[in-house]
């Protein structure tokens, strides 16, 4: 299945993913995974949503099955097809449906990229009756206590041809998730990249103004994971005008005043 190659479980039993913690939001999920309760997660690029996932995934020791949504992606890709394997025709299953039979996590990240037959799959499976028809096999399968389905998307891309409706969205528990506070930002940061934690600081101090332009000359802030990337390249030596560059203009833009502009900023900062 070509429009899930980006689905895969995660191996529960290793290490925690690195995750920093800025509010309540590790024990809404617990309490959400508790009561059987669908969540959805919304939240700039790179501030850290599919990280959080992750965590919590193996902090509750469940499979994580993760698909990166697109204009492409069908149901059928979520629950599973036939497919020809070895002269014979046999039903596959899809990550969804995965999930569904061993009792762990579907994320779903930026669920509003995928085509609108995707939403219709999901919602049996969001309300008390936790249940997912597959219409070409016949089976009704009943998500056990342990299944969870948990959605994200980027309210910044949201337009009227790309947006969840009201009826879908009031189907999860919402949370909010923006870049960390610059002190734990730092941290992050620092953790990551291996770069001294002053030294990140600056990156930080950076990142908030380049933020402030969102809006005016950018689409989309400087995200964490950004940052992340720019201090990896400092740290293994890169120049810090060419590795910020790299990491916090070409990628935000492609319009060269506001590279320029940007780049401004980034020598005001580093000199």
């Amino acid at each position: 299945m070509s429009h899930i190659a980006t689905a895969s479980a995660q191996n529960f039993e290793q290490e925690l993913p690195y995750y920093e913690p800025v509010g309540n939001e590790c024990a809404l999920f617990e309490q959400a995974y508790q009561q059987r309760l669908p969540l959805l997660l919304k939240g700039p690029t790179g501030c850290g949503k599919t990280r959080f996932v992750s965590h919590m995934a193996a902090k509750l020791g469940r499979p994580l099955f993760t698909v990166s949504c697109h204009d492409d992606l069908t149901a059928a890709d979520l629950t599973g097809r036939y497919l020809l394997q070895g002269g014979e025709t046999r039903w596959v299953d899809g990550p969804l449906t995965r999930a569904v039979r061993e009792g762990g996590i579907c994320y779903l990240d930026e669920v509003v990229e995928a085509r609108k037959d995707v939403t219709v799959v999901l919602h049996p499976l969001t309300d008390d009756r936790r249940l997912l028809p597959l219409e070409r096999t016949g089976e009704l399968l009943e998500a056990p206590d342990d299944f969870m389905l948990v959605v994200s998307y980027n309210p910044g891309y949201q337009h009227i041809l790309k947006s969840l409706k009201p009826s879908t969205r009031q189907r999860f528990v919402a949370m909010s998730f923006d870049f960390p506070p610059p002190k734990v930002e730092c941290e992050i940061v620092a953790r990551e990249s291996g770069l001294a934690y002053d030294r990140c600081a600056a990156l930080v101090n950076l990142a908030a103004s380049l933020r402030a332009m969102k809006g005016q000359d950018l689409e989309e802030g400087v995200s964490t994971r950004l940052l992340v990337y720019c201090a990896t390249l400092i740290n293994a030596g890169m120049p810090i005008l060419d590795a910020a560059c790299a990491t916090l203009v070409e990628p935000l833009s492609d319009d060269q005043d506001v590279q320029q502009g940007l780049m401004e900023a980034i020598r005001a900062t580093f000199g």
